[in-house]
Order: structure tokens, then C-alpha cells, then sequence
């Protein structure tokens, strides 16, 4: 029955997507945004759930339990303590700034997502360049990330911008690299091109090197463990977070999971086919293929540990950058 609702919704959509009147398409535009919305808030609260319950398996605790069937409900009431609590801003911070900075991150996050395809004809538009587009609002990130610091007027938060910076440059290249190695074989920067070009076969099968080299640089991209350096609490307690209020903490934890679902999306279509798939629905393929990328980033946070900021660099520029040079050239090789 609920698959059968969301099918309908899911046709309602694709039809009025697709209508000519200008008015239908406007008032579908907004219930498909308003859909997009509702995607991202589930996610982001039954994932924040998981990685806590994962987490502590992982380290012989209980994780929530009190609020709620196997504290299913302890996410809400930790949203609601955090939005109930006074919002403060710090009195040496560059107040515009400050507040705007978070703001703008979710709102691009969001963006983001709304330009990317649920289906075949479930989407916003169509757009030629639309691969071309996401990565280049994607390299917005660190500048907005150095602003929200940098603005808080907290040497701790400034040192933290300065490391995420440097650590984001030099992972964000060979993903370019990597994305550069599809749009070869896809021959085409259209979202749906790239996952029409896998109809037979998936990019992970013809390209595993670029699939681990832009799995790797989508980590760091998120800040995902063993990335963290954002949040490096042992040595600059919480990065550019340190001055922010409740509120917005609850917003920047909002962000982190909108963030993780957009990667995860990301690696499903470049490189795990998009919504291609038997018997299903498309975004229901898209989604569940999604949903096992974040378990992986959740599996890795609690496995690995945090890496020192030489050794990150040092791994992305000696490692990576040849190893996407080289899935580049066999990807030339494969599409001659």
C-alpha cells in the first residue's frame, strides 16, 4: 500500500513536471521541492539515528534507548532541547557574516539536490551541463566554510578553517580528475546522459580506480571521519562550531546529514547506474543504492580514526592525484 502511494505521487509529479502549461509546472515545482524537503529531513533524522546505534555496537554501548522503541525518538528530543535554547552570537564575531554563512551552506546543499534527477521523469529540469554544475557549486564549500570561521572571531575556529581548506583543495582536484574520467565515457555532463550511458553496464565495472578515488575525495569533500578535521575535538575542540549557539548546531548537524545525502546520491549515479534497476521504481533504486553508500560512511566513522593533517595531505596529493591521472587514461583507452 505505501509503495503503491509513492508510486502515485511519484506519477502525479512526473506528469505535472512534464505538463506545458506554465502554471501546473509552477505548482508542481513547489510540490516536488516541498517532496525534496521532506526526502532530506527523513534521512537526515533516521541516519542520524543509525550512526549512533552503529557507533555504539561498535564500542560496546547502548547508544539512545530511553526515548522511544530503541530510542528511536531520542533525535527529536535532542532537536527540540537545541532549537528551545537562546540563540547567542559571539560579541568579537563579524555578526552578517556569521549567521548568513550556515545559512547559505544548507541552501546550496538543498540546491544541490533539488537539481538532481529521482528518475527518468521524475526531476526539475533537464540540464545539459548539470554534472558540470553540481561540482562547481560544490567548490563553493570551502570558502564558505573559511567564512563562517574566519567570522566568529575564534583563533580556534580560524586555525580549523585554514586545515579544512588546505585539506579540501587537495582532495577536490583528483575528484574533478575522477568526474572528468565519466563524462569521457558518458560523453555527455547531463545527469541523466551519465546514467543512461550505464544502462548496460555500471561505471564501478569499467572505472573501480576512479569509484575508490571519488569515494575517498567524497569522504573528505563531507568532512566524514577519517577527515574530521572540522571537528577535531582533541585538538581544536570544535573547529569553526566552537561559537556557534544551539540552534545553529542543530542547523550545522542538519547540514552534515543533507551533505552526506547529496555524496551518497552523487557516487550512486555517477557510479552505481542512478535509478537503473529491475521491477522498482527509479527513485526507489536510487534512494535504496544512496541509503548503502551512507552506511559505508557510517561503517568507516566507526572503524577508522581521525588521520593527522600531514598525513591527509599527503595522502591525497601522492596517492590519489596519480591514481586519477591514471583511471583518466584508461577511461581515453576504454572509450577509443
Amino acid at each position: 500500500m505505501l509503495i503503491g502511494s509513492v508510486s502515485a505521487l511519484i506519477n502525479m509529479l512526473a506528469n505535472g513536471l512534464a505538463s506545458k502549461n506554465p502554471f501546473l509546472q509552477s505548482a508542481y515545482v513547489v510540490v516536488y521541492a516541498i517532496c525534496i524537503m521532506v526526502l532530506i529531513s527523513i534521512f537526515a533524522y533516521f541516519f542520524g539515528w543509525i550512526e549512533r546505534k552503529v557507533i555504539a555496537k561498535a564500542q560496546y554501548r547502548h547508544g539512545p534507548t530511553y526515548v522511544g522503541k530503541f530510542g528511536i525518538f531520542q533525535n527529536l528530543a535532542d532537536l527540540v532541547k537545541l532549537i528551545a535554547k537562546q540563540k547567542m552570537v559571539p560579541g568579537n564575531a563579524d555578526r552578517v557574516p556569521f549567521i548568513l554563512a550556515p545559512i547559505f551552506l544548507v541552501s546550496l546543499t538543498i540546491f544541490m539536490l533539488f537539481l538532481l534527477p529521482f528518475s527518468s521523469s521524475l526531476q526539475a529540469t533537464n540540464m545539459g551541463l548539470g554534472m558540470l554544475i553540481i561540482f562547481v557549486l560544490i567548490g563553493f564549500t570551502p570558502l564558505l566554510l573559511f567564512v563562517a570561521a574566519y567570522s566568529s572571531g575564534n583563533k580556534y575556529a580560524d586555525v580549523s578553517a585554514q586545515r579544512s581548506v588546505l585539506m579540501l583543495l587537495s582532495y577536490e582536484l583528483p575528484m574533478v580528475i575522477s568526474i572528468a574520467a565519466v563524462f569521457l565515457l558518458a560523453k555527455t555532463y547531463s545527469i541523466s546522459g551519465i546514467i543512461n550511458a550505464q544502462s548496460h553496464l555500471w561505471f564501478i565495472a569499467l572505472m573501480p580506480i576512479g569509484f575508490v578515488v571519488f569515494f575517498i575525495a567524497m569522504l573528505a569533500e563531507l568532512e566524514r571521519p577519517p577527515f574530521d578535521l572540522r571537528e577535531a575535538d582533541s585538538e581544536l575542540i570544535a573547529g569553526w562550531l566552537t561559537d556557534i549557539s544551539a540552534p545553529y548546531y542543530a542547523l550545522s548537524l542538519f547540514l552534515d546529514y543533507s551533505r552526506m545525502f547529496l555524496g551518497s546520491l552523487l557516487i550512486a549515479i555517477i557510479f552505481l547506474g542512478g535509478w537503473e534497476g529491475p521491477a522498482l521504481s527509479g527513485i526507489i533504486w536510487l534512494v535504496g543504492k544512496a541509503f548503502i553508500i551512507a552506511l559505508a560512511t557510517i561503517l568507516i566513522r566507526a572503524t577508522t580514526v581521525r588521520m593527522r593533517i600531514d598525513r591527509i595531505l599527503r595522502f591525497g596529493w601522492v596517492w590519489l592525484m596519480p591514481l586519477s591521472l591514471i583511471n583518466l587514461i584508461l577511461a581515453y583507452l576504454i572509450m577509443r
